[in-house]
């Protein structure tokens, strides 16, 4: 069998599984190492949060360059019934980010196929997938 460029399906496999494991390969390796360095940065950036805290300063600069220290809160619920509940009574939906659940949504749209939500785009698209012999 053969594409109509004439290359056997075959050696496309082939090709397409060889380069793929070259890709895994690289990206293992670039994985690895970015995380030693990753692992470094962290120790470094410990350093440099303890100077500021053992100086009781915010901003250092030194010939090298300047570094800052910022306080960066983080919000997240465990209990998800609660807050839904929460952001319902107070009328405050931009409390969530604007994104649909994509699971969640085709699943409702097969079972409910009359129901299509005004606006909505969908975008199908095919995918190759190749498995090993």
């Amino acid at each position: 069998m053969s594409d109509e460029g004439g290359v056997p399906a075959d050696k496309l496999t082939k090709a397409y599984i060889k380069v793929r494991a070259q890709r895994a390969a690289l990206s293992a390796e670039f994985k690895e190492r970015d995380g030693e360095l990753s692992r470094k940065l962290d120790t470094i950036k410990n350093a440099l949060l303890d100077y500021c805290e053992g100086h009781n300063v915010e901003s250092v600069r030194t010939s090298e360059g300047l570094f800052f220290r910022t306080s960066k809160v983080k919000y997240w619920t465990s209990d998800w019934e609660h807050m839904h509940k929460f952001i319902m009574e107070h009328n405050v939906p931009e409390l969530l980010d604007k994104r649909l659940n994509q699971t969640n949504l085709k699943q409702f749209l097969e079972e409910n196929p009359e129901d299509m939500p005004k606006g909505l785009n969908i975008q199908n698209e095919y995918t190759i997938s190749v498995r090993k012999k």
